[in-house]
């Protein structure tokens, strides 16, 4: 289930995420989908939207960071 726009992620994400970050989620997401269509592609017994999700998440973890006091996503 790839997304076309911003406006299509979870709620969660949507919530949380600056703008930015939420691009990087949605591309990183897409890209997983397309590379781990293949059940064989992925490790253990995660579906394909879980693989998904974690890249995603891993993406977004690369250029922002969690701030503990505020709970607000910032660029590193």
């Amino acid at each position: 289930m790839p997304y076309a726009s911003a406006a299509e992620l979870p709620e969660g994400v949507r919530a949380n995420l600056p703008p930015h970050a939420q691009d990087i989620y949605k591309e990183a997401f897409n890209n997983a989908w397309k590379e781990y269509a293949d059940a064989s592609k992925r490790r253990g017994i995660e579906s394909r939207d879980e693989v998904s999700h974690r890249v995603a998440w891993a993406a977004v973890e690369k250029t922002y960071v969690k701030n503990g006091a505020t709970g607000k996503w910032e660029k590193k």
